[in-house]
């Protein structure tokens, strides 16, 4: 038997000074500012285990929320080895999964039925696109994702359509509040929740059913949130709720890896936390176990030019390490193509130095993987996408789910819409579109308005004034016989484990001979069925009832990188939001360039381009021995090819941690740049400053002087806002002197790109 002195030994042993502060730190509000590679899992399973072992605190009383299924997993993971079976009891799960778990069990207060869905990103887009059509709102003046994106904030903002009808203002923001109520009563029909309503639900049930929050309260004595730079207005208030009884709330972030805005992150939350409790304690964890010194200088000196943060330093014992390579390409092809043959180099020889899966190339937008996957296929290189097409949003997996949906729930109008017709049983466009009007009409789902028809009752709970039954026999019987099957299924889920209820589905439905009718990739669609099917084994642990929710729960609420698989024979190609969280020994980031990181749409608002060095320094920091920046001189864009001009964030990395590429580029294309030599970087940066020219005696790194004539016409600074009469408004990246003119580099919106161009020609207007 351990005594707690000696558990406390065993769980401090080889934490730095500032980890074993941490993890001793047990009363009261405690903000841990934890930078990339510090070891902060491991801190927040060893407070964990402090707790129980040492302190004596019931497992069954700990919470601790985070934002990936991986990072749920590998926490429950580090705490079993130190709390075997009673890991089990200890709350550790995502904030979205900790909150449908709350809804299921107390949600019916206010009128959350137990058995909903929870609809993902397509079946969100479904329903908007429904009640588009059915408001007759123009897809084309009024885009569905926009609105989806204004209702989605709103949520993580605590706003239902009520609320948010006080604050509209413009036409746009009317016609939001429209869509958003009618949006709402969809889904309050189907029985369904989005994502965001998993927390706004949540907050509404604490906060108007105060026995409700009570019991959380009582059970968490200590509440745990993990990337806490990460959580929005509702998760940071859903976390007070449930802290409020003991204060013992404990937060692990890093404001400067704050890089989900438009997922309605706000950073304000890590950045006032010590203004909602000022009895909090800060402890920063500096030490990193990650990356080289060389990485960590670059990546601090790269943080440094950002307000919104906390200074902190970085440092390492892992020794200097190699240079940063900063590699030119012609074009994204010549880009890829070095990619290619420097991890070649690095993976290939009789002793090499890394395997393919220690390697990742990271990008700002997905499109940028196109010519890596080309390049990879040409020259034979295995590779993995992260963020491709979704394993759970392929076609055949999406349609079994539907079914397995509209099992659990029948009210499911979205899911529902799916299957009806699929696989063909008589039941066309015009038959689902009588069928939608008639249920709106009566106020009912879909499948309730054919359970009336079926049984004969054709009252005006499914008909109007003007039509008694709309239907033909021959499609009132097949509403039928679709009404008949989904309710046998329904009863065989009574008797049926999880995957008999899956193998029903395929033989009843007549689906599985539908996918092998396609004998293209029909054979490929049904191993994907049958990998849906290995997945639900995980789930027969549970009872019946309870399993098909929990499958359907966690089907609902994976993500990319939840699916990422660790490949020892193949490259990862991944964004750098999706690498959030990853490491390895080797990163490439390519597209170095103005317009793409920093994408265009930030170069005009300094918060968004604050975010976009932050995501920069994420993608930075994810190296631990060797790191690669590329860029190309010209990059395609929607067809075309456009000049492009180094990233501002190339000329913040200290040119002594920079070397360039060991291998050639091709000599005729390659071109000479002196963007990250000394002089040059003395003389001019991205960001507008001034700094004292070159003293090498090298005239080629100092800027030319100009002349009276050149004098004469405006001249633009970094950031300035100009406007072209054919490419419309844009944001000045650079302006130099050449010749008697002034060539001015703009990144110009609505899709015209990055140009350069001659003042002389362009005459280009300031718009203040």
């Amino acid at each position: 038997m351990v005594n707690s002195s000696q558990a406390a030994r065993q769980i401090l042993e080889g934490l730095n000074e500032n980890q074993r502060e941490a993890v001793e730190t047990i009363d009261g509000p405690l903000l841990i500012l934890a930078g990339p590679g510090s070891g902060k899992t491991r801190v927040i399973t060893q407070r964990i285990a402090y707790l129980v072992r040492v302190v004596g605190v019931s497992p069954y009383r700990i919470g601790a929320v985070t934002f990936t299924n991986k990072a749920a997993r590998e926490m429950r993971a580090r705490l079993t080895p130190s709390l075997g079976p009673a890991a089990e009891h200890v709350t550790a799960k995502t904030f979205h999964t900790f909150c449908a778990q709350v809804l299921r069990q107390e949600g019916e207060s206010i009128g959350v039925k137990r058995d909903f869905v929870i609809y993902d990103d397509s079946d969100q887009m479904s329903l908007m696109k429904r009640v588009m059509k059915e408001l007759e709102l123009d897809p084309k003046r009024f885009a569905p994702r926009a609105i989806l994106s204004a209702i989605s904030s709103a949520k993580s903002q605590l706003l239902g359509f009520e609320g948010l009808s006080y604050k509209s203002g413009s036409y746009f923001e009317e016609i939001v509040v429209r869509a958003y109520e009618h949006y709402e009563g969809l889904l309050q029909k189907s029985s369904a929740l989005d994502f965001d309503d998993l927390l706004l639900k949540t907050y509404q049930l604490f906060d108007r059913v105060p026995e409700s929050a009570k019991k959380y309260q009582e059970r968490y004595v200590h509440f745990m949130v993990d990337e806490f730079q990460d959580t929005n207005v509702a998760q940071y208030a859903i976390a007070k709720q449930v802290a409020y009884a003991y204060s013992n709330i404990c937060v692990v972030g890093d404001p400067d890896q704050s890089i989900y805005t438009w997922r309605n992150a706000d950073i304000r939350n890590i950045l006032s936390f010590q203004d909602d409790y000022p009895q909090a304690k800060v402890i920063a964890l500096e030490e990193n176990y990650r990356s080289t010194q060389t990485i960590l200088d670059a990546a601090k000196s790269l943080i440094a030019a950002n307000t919104q943060r906390v200074d902190k330093d970085l440092w390492t014992q892992n020794g200097e390490g190699v240079p940063i390579v900063v590699s030119e390409g012609y074009n994204e092809g010549e880009e890829a193509q070095f990619v290619v043959k420097e991890i070649q180099s690095l993976t290939r020889g009789r002793n090499p130095s890394y395997k393919l899966g220690d390697v990742a190339v990271m990008y700002r937008v997905n499109a940028q993987s196109r010519a890596l996957e080309e390049s990879c296929l040409r020259y034979g290189m295995p590779y993995q996408v992260v963020g491709g097409l979704k394993f759970y949003q392929r076609q055949e997996v999406k349609d079994v789910t539907a079914y397995l949906r509209l099992i659990a729930n029948s009210d499911d109008d979205v899911s529902l819409e799916r299957v009806i017709n699929t696989p063909t049983r008589g039941i066309g466009q015009r038959t689902v579109d009588e069928l939608t009007r008639l249920a709106r009409n009566a106020d009912m789902s879909m499948f309730s308005a054919i359970s009336s028809l079926a049984q004969g009752a054709p009252q005006e709970s499914v008909t109007d004034n003007n039509m008694r039954n709309p239907f033909p026999a021959r499609s009132l019987r097949a509403l039928t016989d679709f009404h008949d099957l989904i309710r046998s299924l329904q009863a065989e889920r009574e008797k049926s484990d999880l995957l008999e209820i899956i193998d029903s589905i395929l033989e009843r439905t007549g689906y599985q001979s539908y996918l092998m009718d396609q004998s293209d990739r029909g054979e490929e669609r049904l191993e994907n069925i049958q990998e849906f099917k290995a997945s639900a084994r995980d789930f027969l642990m549970f009872g019946r009832d309870e399993a098909l929710t929990a499958f359907l729960e966690s089907v609902s609420l994976v993500a990319d990188v939840d699916s990422m698989e660790d490949r020892a024979d193949a490259i990862t190609l991944i964004t750098l939001h999706q690498a959030k969280g990853l490491e390895f020994p080797v990163v490439f980031m390519v597209g170095m360039e103005e317009g793409l990181l920093p994408h265009v749409r930030s170069l005009d608002d300094p918060a968004q381009l604050e975010e976009e060095r932050r995501l920069c320094y994420v993608g930075v920091t994810r190296a631990r021995e060797r790191l690669y920046l590329c860029r190309s001189f010209r990059r395609g864009f929607r067809g075309g090819s456009e000049p492009s001009v180094p990233s501002r964030f190339l000329l913040d990395i200290p040119a002594k941690l920079i070397t360039a590429p060991v291998q050639n580029q091709p000599k005729s294309k390659t071109i000479k740049s002196a963007a990250w030599t000394p002089g040059a970087r003395r003389a001019r940066n991205f960001s507008g400053n001034s700094e004292n020219a070159s003293s090498n005696g090298d005239r080629s790194e100092r800027p030319a002087r100009p002349d009276a004539a050149t004098t004469a016409m405006p001249h633009f600074s970094t950031g300035d806002k100009v406007k072209h009469k054919t490419f419309g408004e844009g944001i000045v990246v650079e302006c130099k002197p050449s010749h008697e003119d002034f060539e001015v580099t703009v990144a110009f919106k609505d899709g015209a790109g990055v140009k350069r161009l001659m003042q002389g020609f362009a005459k280009l207007e300031k718009v203040e």
